[in-house]
């Protein structure tokens, strides 16, 4: 058994301040949001990409010509950050043929 004194830290207090009385008074009334959908904006089709396709191949396959990737790429920006990069299973919306 040691001899060491043990810390004593029954005369520890802590206080814990909000910031709820700081922004209590904050005015949210006239925020308002807005969500857009893009599949509403292109036309709702879409395409599950399988192992070995490219933009281009979908385009020349869905629309008859492999120009229209900038199209799919354009429509897909949020879950695309590179045309040369799309994965097997990802779901593509593709634009409507009238847009190109």
């Amino acid at each position: 058994m040691s001899n060491d004194k043990k810390a004593d830290f029954s005369d520890v207090t802590a206080k814990v301040t909000s910031t709820e009385q700081q922004i209590k008074g904050a005015d949210f009334s006239d925020v308002s949001a807005r969500v857009d959908s893009s599949e509403e904006l292109i036309g709702g089709e879409t395409y599950t990409v399988a192992k070995g396709d490219t933009l281009s191949q979908i385009a020349k396959n869905h629309y008859g010509k492999a120009s229209a990737w900038k199209q799919i790429f354009e429509a897909n920006r949020d879950v695309l950050d590179d045309p040369d990069r799309i994965l097997p299973g990802q779901v593509l919306k593709l634009p409507p043929q009238s847009s190109l």
